[in-house]
């Protein structure tokens, strides 16, 4: 993300269908297996080009610590709490500051934010489902189950909320019947959903976890 400003529209699964991390494993291994064969293809068509360069051996990459990621949102933070001292309920600043914890993985401080947020705007199903899921991430199962039922009595048919229902359902409470049925109700208020295959894919894992052969 080239902009530090995070996208105001991240759930686990938002409109323009972005996905969490832990939550959808069965996408993301599908992504990261294309990728993988996509970076082989590419390497081979290298090799065959120029036979006589020796590549370089990859160099790794070193992931942030925890404790640095935190450090970098709160430098990003920062100027946020400045203009939030002066205009504490501003709900763009609040969600601006959630957005920059969950992006590091900071997500009770995230939660704090998004709470903030939803104080000021109680009927806001996106922050709804953002809380969600920073209480999901952070360990609370139960609370972000209360936001999505939150949400969804405010806009039933709204696809994040029945989307990470059945994600939480399914890998929180170990609920793949619970799963199912939101996300068949997924598919069936939003038939033009445009991820509808991936969603059936996860239908059918659930089936089979739920009912093994």
């Amino acid at each position: 993300m080239p902009d530090s400003t995070p996208n105001p529209g991240s759930a686990l699964w938002q409109p323009k269908l972005v996905y969490g991390m832990a939550a959808i494993c069965l996408f993301l291994g599908l992504a990261v297996g294309f990728l993988l064969r996509g970076s082989e293809s590419q390497a081979r068509a290298s090799n065959v080009a120029s036979k006589s360069v020796v590549p370089e051996p990859p160099v790794a990459a070193q992931m942030p610590t925890l404790e640095q990621m935190k450090h970098m949102a709160d430098k990003q933070v920062a100027p946020l709490l400045e203009q939030l001292n002066k205009d504490p309920k501003n709900k763009d600043l609040l969600m601006k500051a959630g957005y920059f914890y969950k992006s590091a993985h900071q997500f009770k401080d995230a939660a704090a934010y998004f709470d903030r947020a939803l104080q000021v705007d109680p009927k806001n199903v996106a922050v709804r489902t953002e809380l969600a899921s920073c209480l999901y991430y952070d360990g609370d199962v139960e609370g972000a189950l209360a936001q999505l039922d939150e949400a969804l009595k405010i806009s039933p048919k709204d696809a994040n909320s029945l989307f990470n229902l059945g994600v939480i359902r399914w890998k929180g409470k170990k609920d793949a019947a619970g799963a199912i049925h939101a996300w068949q109700e997924l598919l069936q208020t939003n038939p033009n959903l445009d991820k509808k295959p991936i969603v059936e894919r996860m239908i059918a894992e659930a089936r089979q976890q739920g009912h093994p052969q």
